[in-house]
């Protein structure tokens, strides 16, 4: 998306800083959200001792909270990057949900 320049409309301008302050909250926020469902889920389904699920999930939810940062400015369309967010973090917090609280128990 080009940038508006100075003597752009205000609603040009509007416009590009909520994209903006849309994609900085998704990366701070929703990398928060996925990075501490991957740990959860890590930690919680890992076949290995609790203390090595735990270390696991913590490492693994760095290149999460990462990739989602990086994610939420490398793609075009902000709409597209709280889709794919919300994709990856819906399913994952469902089924932790549902592992802690006994589905279909």
């Amino acid at each position: 998306m080009p940038r508006p320049t100075s003597t752009g409309a205000p609603g040009a301008r509007l416009a590009h800083a909520l994209d903006v302050a849309s994609r900085t909250i998704l990366a701070a926020a929703g990398g928060y959200v996925a990075a501490a469902l991957t740990a959860a889920g890590f930690a919680r389904w890992l076949p290995i001792p609790r203390v090595e699920a735990v270390m696991t999930g913590m490492l693994v939810s760095f290149a999460v909270y990462a990739v989602v940062a990086i994610f939420a400015f490398a793609v075009a369309r902000a709409a597209r990057v709280w889709f794919w967010t919300s994709a990856y973090c819906v399913p994952l917090g469902v089924a932790l949900y549902l592992s802690m609280h006994g589905a279909g128990a």
